[in-house]
């Protein structure tokens, strides 16, 4: 009489802990796009207050600082990859959003070229892109692995590239960096949601699975700003 009641249990407990854990991944990745989420404010709020405050811009963008405020936030990408797995969850929380503003004073320049109505389309523009290479990223059964990999190395010419043009200034090879860009960070969108999602487990310790959520909205973040900044060269109407 027992046999089926514990045929059921057996079922049931797997079920369980499915659900559990379904549930806890649907937390972290709630935790990732809300970090992601307020450090794209923050970004804003520093780059709208700069970018519209003659008395900070100025001295920044007149003088050899603009240099500074340009490789700052790449610099600020070097460190965290080196030393995030030595950081605590409050250091890392911390440092993203020192990034953050970092990035939103680095981003002021764009109210001083383009209109703020352009800026805004882009932006919607920008999140609609990412929103739906995200998704797939998140639902798809594919595996994106070796997708990630190509991805890299054209994220790694895309950076040379456009560094190099900072002093060649060729119209020509800025359009080809946007265009390539913006399909680079387009499929890397996909490629990070779904490796947050299967770099989640349950097991992790609550420190551990912080840092996940920081690092991981830094990478989304990172994404979501570059397909902006690049579409803003085709969409952009200039002041």
């Amino acid at each position: 009489m027992n046999t089926p009641h514990t045929g059921w249990g057996a079922r049931a407990a797997p079920a369980a802990s499915h659900a559990l854990f379904d549930e806890g991944l649907r937390q972290h990745m709630l935790r990732v796009f809300n970090y992601m989420g307020l450090g794209l404010v923050v970004t804003g709020l520093v780059a709208f207050a700069v970018g519209n405050t003659p008395a900070l811009y100025v001295p920044i963008f007149s003088s050899p600082l603009k240099w500074v405020v340009m490789f700052a936030p790449l610099a600020f990408v070097l460190f965290f990859s080196f030393r995030m797995q030595a950081m605590s969850a409050g250091a890392a929380q911390l440092s993203f959003w020192a990034f953050c503003a970092l990035m939103g004073l680095s981003l002021s320049s764009v109210f001083l070229v383009f209109t703020g109505a352009s800026i805004a389309n882009t932006f919607f523009i920008a999140a609609a892109m990412f929103g739906a290479t995200s998704i797939y990223g998140y639902t798809t059964k594919r595996d994106l692995t070796k997708m990630g990999s190509l991805l890299m190395m054209g994220l790694i010419g895309v950076v040379i590239a456009s560094i190099a043009n900072i002093f060649i200034g060729s119209t020509a090879l800025q359009f080809a960096v946007s265009v390539i860009g913006i399909v680079v960070f387009v499929g890397l969108t996909a490629w990070d949601t779904q490796s947050i999602k299967e770099q989640y487990a349950e097991n992790f310790s609550a420190e551990s699975q912080q840092k996940m959520a920081v690092f991981g909205a830094l990478s989304l973040y990172l994404n979501f700003v570059n397909i902006f900044q690049l579409l803003l060269n085709f969409t952009g109407e200039r002041e």
